[in-house]
């Protein structure tokens, strides 16, 4: 075991990670906001986890391990989750890997931290071999090793509680953070509480970003939304129905006794040291109200531009339009395709304390340190537009724009775009060539579009393969004439070694083959021949796409396949999320 005789700070300056001015920036922010420099760091866009990570690897000679390098891989038949408890793991951000005898590799994001190797000895009684990793990928590794034993929570909260009746809810008081690692006895309507918390606390050990609760005559449906696909789970009894909504409309701050109209709120809960924001919609239906809960937690998402899924070029194209001091970017995609999130991982990229960045958002999915978030209210006049006007008089660099819905949103966008700002929105198309035409269709200027618009993408999510069970198959002849036909690229003389790959299903994957989302993508900058078609030809669509395809860089379909081929996903989830061009 190594150790360095540096400090962290002085590793990173002098690796060329950081400079001086930006390692002073670090710490001063991190002194304010009581976060570890390293994180103050990537969060001001000096750097990135997976390079800083890298550097520390080498001077403390502990070996990197990331998904790439197939080093992040827990052994989940060695029973790892009982030699690390759960809340030290989360709270250290600390993860066992592999157990060898006496030795237990265990991957940690902070080498410096000598006391929490010392306590990683007596917490597990194991000599620890110590790896570098990612504070991201270690929260999304312990997620799924002890997840593992989590799947049966809200049948075992059933079973304990058997028995009860409907309950009153007049004790079921609001909290300002859920704490879902308390259990609550006795009194009346605890049975409710219990429930919520244990469906809350089974759908984030299973990375559920929505959850589904409605009543279909008597009986009652639970869904989990799991990689954008919906799975059922083990409802709450029927005669509990109305309690669980009540408890949660509770802690929404919702009128419990409005069962007519439509309500949204949000809360906020706590597990295991983080932090989750729930987004409640109450919609009443034929057989009573139906539940519907997003689940945001910024700790689960990558807001890195090096990992949601550009191809290398693209990357590059987004970047360069990302840090040019004015412009318009669009992004493309219908909803839920993970546009917002791949804006803010550009603004985490571009951010810095020497400008002003400002969003408009409906509504705010992740709070960004550094930047001015306001939230649309249209039932008081605050909507994208009026938001827009006044953020013109804050002296903004940078502003992000949720979402352009109407013509007034639009031309604000464009002028600020050709007066000095860097704009970044969204638009729903089909595909990057049409955001421009759905510009001029919402009556938009040619001539403002095409000196205001830098660069305009399209995106969709695939599932993404679980890397502990894939199983490698052969492709067919047609199968792989139509890869490299739509990839662009011409086929290898000997195609024996390629290899597609399938989903099988295994305990890391909870049995579904796939462990998360990754973008697929394409990325057209406005070069002059485009502007030419937009101001010329009145956006002429067909001419557009002849234009962008002429430069051979890759669109949806093509981008799809480049994943298929690395083994990342599957031609079944490319085919689903994709159309032929």
């Amino acid at each position: 075991m190594f150790e360095s005789k540096k400090d962290i700070e002085t590793i990173l300056v002098d690796r060329g990670v950081l400079t001086p001015q930006q390692r002073d920036m670090s710490l001063r922010h991190a002194a304010q906001e009581r976060i570890p420099m390293l994180e103050a760091a990537v969060r001001l866009g000096f750097s990135t986890e997976t390079a800083i990570a890298e550097v520390l690897s080498e001077e403390f000679g502990y070996k990197f391990a990331n998904r790439q390098n197939r080093l992040l891989e827990v052994d989940l038949d060695k029973d790892l989750e009982n030699t690390i408890p759960e809340d030290f793991a989360r709270e250290h951000f600390v993860l066992p890997l592999y157990l060898n005898g006496n030795e237990l590799s265990v991957a940690l994001a902070n080498p410096e931290d000598l006391y929490t190797l010392e306590n990683l000895n007596l917490v597990s009684g194991y000599k620890i071999q110590p790896f570098i990793a990612t504070k991201t990928e270690i929260l999304k590794a312990i997620d799924m090793l002890y997840q593992k034993g989590a799947t049966n929570i809200i049948a075992n909260t059933i079973q304990t509680d058997n028995g009860h009746e409907e309950m009153d809810t007049s004790e079921l008081s609001a909290e300002v953070h859920v704490d879902l690692d308390r259990t609550i006895s006795g009194g009346r309507g605890v049975y409710a509480v219990n429930l919520v918390n244990a469906i809350l606390k089974q759908a984030i050990s299973e990375r559920c970003s929505d959850i589904h609760l409605e009543a279909v005559d008597r009986e009652v449906m639970l869904r989990f939304r799991i990689d954008g696909v919906l799975h059922n789970r083990v409802p709450p009894p029927f005669q509990m129905f109305a309690a669980v909504i009540s408890r949660v409309k509770i802690l929404s701050k919702l009128n419990i006794a409005e069962r007519r109209l439509p309500q949204d709120g949000s809360f906020s809960l706590k597990l295991q040291n983080r932090i989750i924001d729930v987004r409640t919609s109450v919609c009443p239906s034929a057989y009573g109200e139906k539940l519907v809960l997003r689940l945001l937690d910024k700790d689960s998402v990558a807001l890195d531009v090096d990992t949601i899924g550009f191809e290398e070029g693209q990357k590059r194209d987004f970047i360069w339009a990302a840090q040019q001091p004015n412009g318009l970017i669009l992004l493309t995609g219908p909803t839920g395709s993970g546009k917002t999130t791949t804006l803010y991982a550009t603004i985490s990229r571009i951010r810095t304390p020497k400008k002003n960045f400002m969003s408009i958002e409906d509504p705010i999915e992740i709070k960004l340190k550094g930047m001015t978030q306001l939230s649309v209210r249209t039932d008081i006049g605050l909507t994208f537009a009026s938001a827009l006007r006044s953020f013109l008089r804050q002296d903004p660099d940078v502003i992000l724009v949720g979402e352009v819905r109407d013509l007034e949103t639009a031309q604000t966008c464009l002028r600020a775009a050709l007066t000095g700002h860097l704009v970044l929105s969204t638009l729903h198309t089909n595909d990057a060539a049409s955001a421009i035409v759905r510009l001029l269709d919402l009556g938009a200027e040619p001539f403002l579009i095409s000196s205001s618009l830098s660069l305009v993408a399209a995106q969709r999510l695939v599932r993404e393969l679980c890397e502990n069970c894939r199983q490698p198959y052969a492709p067919t002849k047609e199968q792989l004439k139509v890869c490299f036909e739509e990839c662009m690229m011409p086929a290898p003389a000997d195609t024996s070694k390629i290899a597609f790959f399938r989903p099988v299903g295994c305990e890391a994957c909870t049995n579904t083959g796939y462990v998360g989302r990754i973008g697929i993508y394409e990325v057209y900058r406005v070069d002059d021949e485009a502007r030419n078609i937009i101001t010329r030809e009145k956006g002429d669509l067909g001419r557009l796409k002849d234009c962008f395809a002429r430069r051979r860089t890759l669109n949806l379909r093509a981008a799809g396949w480049h994943k298929v081929l690395k083994g990342i996903t599957t031609v079944e989830e490319l085919y689903l999320v994709t159309t032929v061009r």
